[in-house]
């Protein structure tokens, strides 16, 4: 049930239970106390009082050994909470006259409740004296003095709710910094450090403020990490250029003989792709910065894409099967040329890498999105076998590759869909990923501004 799901994921709402409970089981523990200490007492000490109390009222009502109606009237008068039942051969009298039909209060006998009377049985000896004509005078408690009972009761259980609900409130406003522990916790997760968890300054000392606190000090910390590791990695990859650079000199300087030729081209194409990674890695990290700069300009992506797919074809031969549909009158958006021409390439060079024995070419569409049609949505689609579905949320991250694309023909180095990503969130834009049975589309959204 939905109610049990809240309860076991809530913990206001258990706490709340938790409140109820204890309020419930003081309430129970302190009344039945209070019981048994009144049956106690009862039976140690009220119980004489009572007798001889009884014995003196009857005395008063047959002062003479026989009751007299008008004195038992006037003690009901005097005492309006007894109730008084004479029975014998002379005189038939109560003070509670239903019996005959008329409205008037109900007498309370011991036996309707005995915890109410000290959960005492012997009631003959108590309420019931027998006068010396043989008269039966029994003594009892008006019904009306119990009507405020259930008035009472529900006061207490307003009051019980109303002290729930204040403790339910201060509660919640106690564990309100929970909140914010998640949403920047979340925060966190996704990167985004600049913004710490707030807390109150009345919040700073307790647990939870200790734990916000230590929380913003791991996120600090993690941020100091990833600069520290960005930074290494872009000393690393600038400090290869040169070494690179001399090695695919040298490469080309060796002799052209057919000995020699099939191992230079060879290592040519090798330093050609270290080259590539080390560009990516930088364009990567330029573009995951916090002051990542765009070169915008009016761009027609059609043309741009033709352009693109011209340039694939003269490196791989698949490339001009690419069926490219292109709308009519599509908006020039202001892009940076160099960055979405760096995102078309990785798109069409992975689907065509993944599509290779696929039986239908790689598609690139190109098609107004917006509501008012002013930006543009790019989707590459291939029909290869696609990835597993749990591996779709990682396909973006950097460095990672599908169990499909764990071999050199097949996969990178898993930077391709990364950097698209993050030339896409540059622009503002969106990056999605999602199979199609058979294969994989991307789609990225390019906003008009």
């Amino acid at each position: 049930m939905n109610w049990l799901r809240r309860l076991r994921h809530s913990i206001k709402l258990r706490l709340l239970a938790v409140f109820l409970l204890l309020a419930l089981s003081v309430a129970f523990i302190f009344i039945s106390g209070a019981q048994k200490a009144f049956s106690l007492g009862w039976r140690e000490a009220a119980r004489p009082l009572l007798m001889d109390y009884v014995s003196r009222l009857s005395a008063d009502v047959a002062p003479n050994g026989t009751p007299e109606v008008s004195r038992a009237q006037a003690i009901v008068s005097r005492l309006p909470v007894i109730t008084i039942d004479i029975s014998g051969p002379r005189v038939n009298w109560r003070s509670y006259p239903q019996a005959d039909g008329s409205r008037g209060p109900r007498a309370r006998q011991p036996g309707d409740d005995r915890h109410d009377w000290g959960d005492d049985r012997d009631w003959d000896s108590l309420l019931k004296r027998t006068s010396a004509d043989g008269h039966t005078i029994s003594f009892g408690l008006n019904d009306t003095a119990f009507e405020r009972r259930p008035r009472l009761f529900g006061f207490a259980l307003t009051a019980l709710l109303l002290i729930t609900g204040l403790a339910w409130l201060y509660v919640r406003r106690l564990l309100r910094p929970l909140d914010d522990i998640r949403a920047g916790a979340m925060r966190f997760g996704a990167g985004e450090f600049a913004q710490p968890i707030a807390l109150q300054p009345s919040r700073r000392h307790d647990e939870l403020g200790e734990l916000a606190t230590t929380i913003n000090t791991m996120g600090q910390d993690i941020h100091q990490m990833l600069e520290a590791q960005r930074a290494l990695l872009l000393a690393i990859s600038h400090e290869l250029r040169s070494p690179l650079t001399r090695a695919r000199l040298n490469t080309e300087l060796l002799p052209d003989t057919p000995d020699v030729t099939p191992q230079r081209d060879a290592l040519l194409r090798d330093l050609a792709e270290m080259a590539r990674l080390i560009s990516d890695l930088l364009e990567s990290e330029r573009l995951a910065g916090r002051h990542a700069a765009l070169n915008r300009e009016p761009t027609e992506l059609a043309q741009l894409a033709s352009e693109v797919i011209d340039e694939l074809a003269t490196t791989q031969p698949a490339a001009s099967s690419i069926r490219l549909h292109a709308a009519v009158n599509l908006p020039a958006l202001p892009l940076d040329r160099i960055r979405v021409r760096l995102l078309l390439r990785n798109l069409l060079d992975n689907a065509l890498r993944h599509s290779a024995d696929a039986p239908l070419p790689v598609e690139l569409h190109i098609r107004r999105s917006g509501e008012a049609g002013q930006g543009i949505e790019l989707e590459v689609r291939d029909h290869g076998p696609g990835v597993p579905d749990d591996q779709l949320p990682h396909l973006a991250q950097a460095f990672f590759r599908p169990d499909t694309a764990r071999t050199r023909s097949a996969g990178g180095v898993g930077l391709g869909l990364y950097l698209c990503r993050l030339v896409a969130q540059a622009h503002g834009g969106t990056f999605a990923v999602r199979n199609v049975r058979p294969g994989l589309s991307v789609t990225v959204g390019l906003p008009p501004a």
